[in-house]
């Protein structure tokens, strides 16, 4: 398994009006060649259908399907989650993006808070980011001991073990993006008002400790890239590969069958005399446009 330099950032913090650009340095860099909008939008399309006929399939057989996005930040993972979840079903697909621990949560067993999300029969839980967090930015930020971090790598593994016993489908999917492709996307986050609030100041400290992360990767992959839940690493330089890629592989990993296309008719109204009440009688949201 071909394995890349990168890491985690935390969510959460006030995002301040502007953000000093002085260690970032130089112009925006130019962006990386894109595969063209129509084939990724064709291949979106289909890839999509696919994941409803997916979905389906989990719900009918009772399947738990357990995914976890982790890499840098700005690698898009948020990106390829919300592509996986817009066409389907939020009860059976699930996004689950926990905030940092509580001052209760932090006195219980590491991964309690994780394992109170992990799906149920006819479930697919999508973790934007994960357990992982004490690999990554708790280790560089230290948020955790160094104790509690070996703890982590000794025992990660095995919990992994235990979830594939009881019958959870577990990937793991590392989004590896280059320095200079995240530093163009910090950028523009900085510049668009409207992108902003994907960035916090743990964001730019993640940044500032570009190898710091690195090394963290790095000896998280040693400890946890297992023959039994191995690290899938997505090249995610440009992100609408990055997408197909991604969903294209995690469809690979699930057998279905296709319980959608089978033609449905629709049924005949029932005869009804109810008279309804005025419509003058109910308010209406503004027809502004």
């Amino acid at each position: 398994m071909s394995h890349h330099h990168d890491d985690d950032g935390d969510p959460g913090q006030d995002v301040p009006d502007r953000f000093d650009l002085s260690d970032l340095g130089g112009p925006p860099l130019p962006k990386p060649k894109k595969l063209p909008l129509a084939v990724y939008d064709k291949e979106l399309a289909r890839l999509q259908l696919e994941l409803v006929k997916l979905q389906e399939w989990v719900r009918h057989e009772g399947l738990k399907v357990c995914v976890l996005f982790e890499g840098r930040d700005a690698a898009g993972k948020g990106g390829t989650i919300k592509r996986i979840a817009e066409r389907t079903n939020p009860r059976i697909v699930r996004v689950v993006a926990l905030d940092k621990p509580t001052e209760k949560e932090r006195t219980q067993w590491y991964f309690q808070r994780y394992v109170a999300e992990l799906p149920s029969g006819g479930e697919i839980v999508l973790f934007d980011r994960s357990w992982y967090n004490r690999a990554g930015v708790e280790r560089v930020m230290g948020f955790c001991t160094n104790d509690e971090y070996v703890e982590f790598l000794r025992s990660c593994p095995e919990f992994e073990r235990m979830l594939l016993r009881s019958g959870i489908v577990l990937l793991k999917y590392w989004f590896s993006v280059s320095d200079e492709e995240q530093e163009r996307r910090f950028r523009e986050r900085i510049e668009h008002p409207e992108k902003r609030w994907k960035l916090s100041e743990m964001d730019l400290e993640s940044r500032a400790r570009w190898a710091d992360y690195s090394r963290a990767k790095d000896q998280m992959f040693k400890y946890t890239d297992t023959k039994w839940s191995p690290w899938w690493v997505v090249n995610a330089d440009d992100k609408r590969r990055a997408r197909l890629n991604c969903i294209s592989h995690l469809l690979a990993q699930v057998p279905y069958q296709d319980l959608v296309s089978k033609k449905l008719k629709l049924p005949k109204r029932q005869p009804d005399d109810y008279v309804r009440p005025p419509m003058a009688e109910q308010t209406f949201v503004p027809a502004v446009y």
